[in-house]
């Protein structure tokens, strides 16, 4: 079985990329999915028809991958028929249909903050597929990031529905789970990451339809709004995202790539507070610089972040 191994992040400036600048770029480029994947609240309530979120995921999930696989030119080979099925079933196909249950269920608040727990879930599962430890650095920022994003998304009255919090809790640790398999695994020699990303938006579209089929039925059809906003998340959300995502899992730790995710609620706070009119509390604030802090500490050592800012005193002085 191809494993990858684990690397101590940009500051430490080992891995494949071979220095802290390239790991740093890739941690950038990285991160432009989170931030697209932010949009997708905006784009669904002010585009896309109501009541349709699971037909809306495999019309964002399938046509990104068959475009993938168009243009790659690439199909799986031997076992990564079988590995694609699965890291597509929980990086896409399961994570929709939970998230879908959790958004029903549950205020977007409380969905969004069971999502911040990520992080820590791919620390306890790296600690067992990857015997990487999780360091106390790590398991504290993740824990801020909780708090982070819970301050951002969390208003008024919280509702607390079993099913609906299990739901959350069940999309974030696939993703979590899909995430470290993916490290494990690595990708095949000579497959770049946009076809790796067409294998799995295919396979969980594939699984998407007959769920949305049962639940929703047949989607309507599109508008001139509908269709723009599709476009934008199967193309930009979807297409670019994951193959700008999966670049970045496969040369940085697992753990600091995951810590990424935490920019999305920030993202679709932000955009509510800039586009829809929403208001921004100074406590909300308070949850931006946490979430933000989290992220950015993710991916630095202790060591290194104590030598980040010695540098910036010197700086200064």
């Amino acid at each position: 079985m191809a494993q990858t191994h684990e690397v101590t992040g940009p500051a430490a400036g080992t891995g494949a990329a071979g220095n802290p600048a390239h790991m740093w770029g890739f941690t950038g480029l990285a991160a432009v999915a989170p931030v697209t994947w932010g949009t997708t609240y905006l784009v669904t309530t002010e585009f896309l028809p109501p009541g349709v979120p699971l037909g809306a995921g495999v019309i964002r999930a399938l046509p990104a991958g068959l475009l993938l696989l168009l243009i790659s030119r690439t199909l799986p080979r031997g076992d990564w028929w079988w590995r694609s099925a699965v890291l597509g079933a929980l990086n896409i196909g399961a994570l929709f249909a939970l998230l879908f249950v959790a958004a029903y269920r549950l205020p977007g608040g409380v969905a969004g903050t069971l999502s911040a727990v990520q992080p820590l879930l791919v620390a306890g599962i790296a600690l067992v597929l990857l015997d990487v430890r999780p360091t106390r650095w790590q398991l504290g920022w993740g824990l801020a990031g909780v708090v982070g994003v819970g301050l951002i998304v969390l208003r008024g009255q919280v509702s607390f529905d079993l099913i609906g919090i299990l739901a959350g809790l069940g999309g974030a640790a696939s993703m979590a789970l899909g995430l470290v398999l993916t490290k494990r695994w690595g990708r095949p020699p000579g497959v770049g990451a946009p076809a790796f990303a067409g294998w799995q938006l295919t396979a969980g579209g594939l699984l998407l339809v007959p769920v949305a089929l049962a639940v929703e039925g047949l989607p309507p059809a599109p508008d001139a709004a509908a269709l723009g906003g599709y476009a934008w998340l199967a193309l930009v959300a979807t297409a670019l995202a994951h193959s700008l995502w999966f670049q970045g899992l496969g040369r940085l730790p697992v753990t600091a790539v995951s810590f990424l995710t935490l920019l999305s609620p920030a993202v679709a706070a932000a955009l509510g507070w800039l586009v829809l009119d929403q208001s921004l509390t100074p406590l909300q604030g308070v949850g931006f610089a946490l979430a933000l802090a989290s992220i950015a500490a993710a991916q630095l050592t202790p060591d290194a972040a104590r030598a980040l800012i010695r540098r910036k005193r010197t700086d200064v002085r």
